[in-house]
């Protein structure tokens, strides 16, 4: 159990906070996370990061109410004077929407993909009634103030990750929840959107409300403020003021999570120590004159680019300005409205294999994971025996594999993919956003898995990434797109 006081310097005077006095949740005879005496107040962030898998999630549901069926809740909190017990499911039920909020780790999941935007905001509008066109003003005027003027008409499909990330924070509160539960809301961002999402989080904060954010991004933890908790192995190990806690850390894990920044790593295999992929291997990939557009605003125009064996690229630019559709062009996934993109035989038969931004989408729902890649050996004649090697250097016991995708945290899902990516023995890997969902020292250790394999297989990489450190640490081909409107 895990005693967290990061505000204890501080009076606890104020009836407006949230105070957790115990949260335990347990998935059969296994801890996911427990902490105790945490603390949320007006204006003041409460962060919380640490390894991928060690409860953070869990955690924010738990207070909310929304835990899978199959994970037991104990402990108590209060929000002001009343009083929740965290067994109860239903008895918070009355908040949502109102009083407490999630913005859940996956946008894409969280929205309709049959409703317009405008109708799926409206939808937590106080007041809400089909047909009312107070809600649905409501819904316009909140997705103004996040910055997306006239959306209100588009399906989810068509917004990059940042915009779809607005629209899940404007469903959220629009309603005028005080307090906000935020789950992992960097994934995928590049750094201008991250900083649009940034300013809504300090003004929710800055009218007052009450702001508990998980995430594996220490700039993101940094820019909020306020407290953090460090978690490992579902328990706190370091709290305190942000500043003091990553600037000047006192546990040796969180020393170990500030120093795992991609701009810091320093490997035989990364580039930016001045390792280069090969340039002698055979042309994988040939693109020329690539050009897509979506109603009418181009994405990319004449674009040309070869892929050798053992090569490693980089496709980098802001949000929304096509860089998975670039991949997936180039993977032969989405169709371009002009060019040719052409295959040698070394990259046919199930040889492109791709790691989604977003892994959920990539596995069956109701399949044990164990399953699914039983069945990458089996279509591959892989020899199984290189399973268990690969889940030990990305960290994961094979004891996981008996679980559904539902039933790990993202960043478990993330490395499950990379694993079942690497079994295949691939010529190319498309990484889109990969490792997006990792904590800093999961990301180095999953990096350098992938990395080794590349270097022992002559395997190509394309890595779709907003993040410039991370494309310098693992590439040294690039492209950049920029926006052309």
């Amino acid at each position: 159990m895990s005693t967290v006081s990061p505000s204890a310097a501080r009076p606890a005077t104020s009836t407006g906070d949230l105070v957790v006095h115990r949260a335990l949740v347990r998935h059969g005879a296994t801890v996911l996370v427990d902490v105790e005496d945490l603390r949320l107040e007006p204006g003041r962030a409460l962060t919380v990061v640490g390894e991928s898998g060690s409860g953070k999630s869990v955690l924010a549901h738990a207070l909310v109410g929304t835990l899978p069926a199959e994970l037991v809740a104990e402990g108590s909190m209060s929000l002001g004077e009343a009083s929740f017990d965290l067994a109860d499911r239903r008895g918070r039920r009355r908040l949502w929407g109102r009083e407490v909020a999630l913005l859940p780790q996956e946008p894409a999941l969280a929205l309709d993909p049959t409703m317009r935007v405008r109708a799926q905001v409206a939808e937590g509008a106080r007041g809400w009634r089909p047909r009312d066109p107070g809600p649905l003003r409501a819904a316009d005027e909140r997705l103004d103030q996040v910055g997306l003027p006239g959306v209100g008409g588009a399906y989810p499909h068509t917004l990059s990750g940042g915009m779809a990330q607005r629209v899940a924070y404007a469903a959220a509160t629009v309603g005028g929840a005080r307090v906000l539960v935020v789950d992992e809301p960097s994934k995928g961002l590049d750094p201008a959107s991250l900083d649009r999402l940034a300013d809504l989080l300090t003004a929710h904060l800055a009218g007052g409300g009450l702001l508990l954010t998980i995430t594996h991004d220490l700039r993101l933890a940094r820019r909020l403020g306020g407290d953090v908790l460090v978690v490992r192995e579902a328990g706190v190990v370091e709290a305190g003021p942000v500043d003091r806690v990553l600037d000047e850390p006192a546990h040796a894990y969180t020393r170990r999570l500030v120093a795992a920044e991609p701009g810091r790593w320093r490997h035989p295999w990364t580039t930016a120590g001045g390792a280069a992929s090969r340039v002698d291997g055979g042309l994988l990939v040939t693109a020329r004159g690539l050009t897509k557009a979506y109603a009418a605003s181009p994405l990319f125009v004449d674009l040309d680019l070869q892929v050798r064996e053992g090569e490693r690229w980089s496709v980098t630019g802001p949000s929304g300005v096509g860089k998975t559709t670039l991949g997936n062009a180039l993977l032969g996934l989405t169709r371009v409205d002009r060019g040719v993109v052409e295959h040698a035989p070394a990259a046919r038969g199930g040889r492109l294999q791709k790691l989604y931004q977003d892994p959920s989408l990539s596995f069956p729902r109701r399949v044990p994971l164990a399953r699914g890649l039983r069945d990458v050996v089996r279509r591959h004649g892989v020899d199984p025996a290189r399973l268990p090697g690969l889940l030990e250097q990305v960290g994961l016991s094979p004891d996981l594999l008996a679980r559904r995708p539902d039933q790990v945290s993202g960043g478990e899902l993330q490395r499950v993919a990379v694993v079942r990516a690497m079994l295949a023995r691939p010529t190319l890997v498309c990484a889109d956003e990969a490792t997006s969902r990792l904590d800093h020292v999961t990301q180095e250790t999953t990096a350098e898995v992938l990395a080794t394999e590349l270097l022992e297989t002559g395997c190509a990489l394309l890595l779709v990434t907003h993040d410039a450190a991370l494309a310098d640490a693992l590439t040294d081909h690039h492209v950049r797109l920029e926006p052309t409107g």
